[in-house]
């Protein structure tokens, strides 16, 4: 069996990565190649640990009860880096992490790259998205999400918060009667970022809160996207200050209601408690931490 580890290994990755090329490109293989140490695999063993079609993989009975065993070596495997990696000078290893969108640039990202520079033995591959992934399924080390974190067996720590503005475009809002209160805008279009709730909260200079409900006519799942429709004057949105302060410095936006602000955004480092590379994870989450203190995430 010892001489099908590295068989096994390449196994994982394949499960990990949803696919062989996608596994091919993480290995620095060719598909073919891996396509076949699989076969190889399945062939010492005598069983069909995969279905392919022309589009998907699936796990076998067999494929899917053997992965959590090659899965739990694996992760035995790499604790075992982990605690050497933690005893040496220069942490090494590759991490798996996401991001919403809206961060690709960012403080975030930048603190990220920096991390790398420092750490010459330390990969990274950063998929940005601005769909919740699943940590686990997904096999990701690391995800940075944004918002008020719900209850989750995962670890986090808070990063730090930033604020939003309630906007509108220009031609938007002097077609509406000035808001004085958020009251006023029961009949104004909203455009709704599907990952959070239909009611928004708002709070005054003076410390009143208001909760409202948006009556949305569009939702989408992209940052940049609602920004697009508040700038063709389609509706209220809530978004990141660094999204549309260019857009409000020319005017083509308009802070609704400037006495009134959205909640902050709170910026999480959340990671699995068996994390593949759980002292390298720590280690970058730390410098991610100390690198956001008294800055904005997105500056």
């Amino acid at each position: 069996m010892i001489n099908y580890l590295r068989h096994m290994a390449v196994f994982a990755r394949v499960i990990d990565e949803g696919s062989f090329r996608a596994a091919a490109r993480e290995l620095g293989l060719a598909p073919s190649r891996v396509s076949q140490t699989v076969s190889d695999l399945e062939e010492y063993l005598g069983v069909t640990l995969l279905y392919r079609t022309t589009r998907k993989l699936f796990l076998s009975n067999e494929g899917r009860k053997f992965y959590s065993h090659v899965a739990d070596l694996m992760r035995s495997a790499e604790a075992g880096l982990d605690e050497l990696n933690a005893l040496s000078e220069e942490p090494a290893g590759e991490l798996k992490i996401s991001l919403p969108a809206f961060l690709a640039s960012s403080a975030i990202s930048t603190a990220i790259a920096e991390f790398t520079r420092q750490h010459p033995r330390v990969s990274v591959s950063l998929v940005y998205t601005d769909e919740v992934m699943d940590i686990l399924n997904e096999g990701l080390d690391l995800s940075i999400r944004v918002g008020w974190l719900k209850d989750s067996s995962m670890l986090s720590r808070k990063l730090t918060e930033s604020r939003r503005v309630l906007v509108a475009g220009k031609e938007y809002v002097e077609a509406h009667s000035p808001p004085g209160h958020p009251s006023d805008l029961k009949d104004w279009d909203w455009i709704r970022f599907a990952a959070r709730s239909s009611t928004t909260e708002l709070i005054a200079d003076s410390g009143e809160t208001v909760s409202i409900t948006e009556n949305a006519r569009i939702g989408v799942n992209s940052a940049e996207a609602a920004r697009h429709f508040a700038r063709q004057n389609m509706g209220i949105a809530i978004l990141p200050e660094h999204l549309v302060e260019d857009s409000l410095r020319t005017g083509e936006l308009v802070n609704v209601l400037p006495q009134w602000n959205p909640t902050p955004l709170g910026y999480y480092a959340v990671w699995p408690d068996k994390s593949r590379r759980q002292n390298l994870t720590l280690i970058l989450v730390r410098f991610l931490a100390k690198a956001c203190q008294g800055a904005s995430p997105i500056a």
